[in-house]
């Protein structure tokens, strides 16, 4: 089967697969967590004003743009997704907040080029509003350049009411099942669960921000260390703000490998380690997922004012970490 009749399928299965749960609009613009779907998106506001906006039509993959965090700071590069003078040109699959993977039984999801896959989305799940938090649940079909349909995900995100101004919080979960194959992630850097930064919060000149992680490691050196939760933090105008990613503790290989550069790329990897820890065996990180079983990855983020210890982020983590563990 062509890649262009899988997309074909993909589209019309969108288009007419009935939704398991309508949007609940118990929010208010002046309060609350609003998610409203568009034609190509799907936007969250928080007591009205935008947080995101969940991109899933002709797109290579689903992804959030941007995110804006306390203080109305936008905390994820524009390139490629608006046009700016400001920034680097690195890395156009570089889509300000994403899932993907650059091995999948030997196939690339990371990159976007001519022997590169996509993720079509299939669907909506539920689509919620609510007073304290708001939800986007969704199926997806991840199909190879030459069409073949290599896994299926439901994916939920669910957009939280902070108690205060100073931070924002969600939550990204993932469930990928297998086909009838093994789905096997291949061991390397490339990958996992990602976004690009703000240049000015990027370790590396002329960004003025740092890197730190549950273990203490700082800044460069946090790359390819494994660790609990990572935060990233910089300047955006006069503030220093910051994101923290928490690896949930059920997650597989928990905790993660990081994929943080000092250019802004900040990604939880769990793949990895051939990369990571310099091992000779090129397939060390590889994992498998049995044909027909799934496997699920659970992620919190947190975006914050200050660096690591103003914004209390070990705290929050073990907080998080407590209360998953008792569900």
């Amino acid at each position: 089967m062509s890649r262009a009749t899988v997309v074909a399928f993909v589209s019309f299965a969108a288009v007419f697969s009935p939704r398991l749960f309508s949007a609940e609009q118990d929010a208010t613009t002046s309060g609350g967590v609003q998610i409203t779907e568009l034609p190509d998106r799907v936007r969250v506001e928080l007591n009205g004003k935008l947080f995101t906006e969940y991109y899933f039509k002709d797109v290579w993959r689903p992804f959030c743009y941007p995110l804006i965090g306390p203080g109305e700071a936008p905390m994820t590069r524009n390139w490629p997704l608006k046009p700016s003078t400001d920034e680097e040109h690195d890395h156009p699959h570089h889509r300000s907040f994403w899932f993907a993977h650059g091995s999948m039984n030997k196939n690339d999801f990371w990159d976007q080029g001519n022997k590169s896959g996509h993720v079509v989305h299939d669907g909506f799940i539920e689509l919620k509003s609510g007073r304290k938090s708001g939800t986007i649940k969704t199926r997806n079909k991840w199909v190879a350049a030459d069409g073949t349909l290599f896994c299926t995900d439901v994916r939920t995100m669910r957009f939280y009411q902070a108690d205060s101004e100073k931070e924002r919080l969600f939550d990204f979960d993932i469930t990928l099942q297998a086909p009838d194959k093994d789905l096997v992630f291949g061991d390397t850097k490339e990958g996992t669960m990602a976004m690009r930064l703000a240049q000015t919060m990027r370790l590396k000149e002329p960004g003025r921000g740092h890197i730190v992680n549950s273990e203490g490691v700082r800044d460069g050196a946090t790359w390819g260390k494994r660790a609990d939760w990572c935060d990233y933090y910089g300047p955006i105008g006069e503030k220093i703000v910051g994101v923290a990613i928490f690896d949930h503790p059920e997650n597989p290989r928990h905790p993660t490998w990081w994929h943080v550069r000092d250019y802004g790329l900040f990604a939880a990897n769990p793949f990895g380690r051939h990369d990571f820890e310099a091992l000779p065996d090129k397939t060390a990180g590889d994992l498998t997922v049995p044909a027909g079983k799934s496997i699920t990855f659970r992620y919190r983020f947190y975006l914050h004012e200050g660096d690591e210890k103003e914004a209390n982020v070990a705290e929050k983590y073990a907080q998080y970490a407590k209360s998953n563990q008792q569900k």
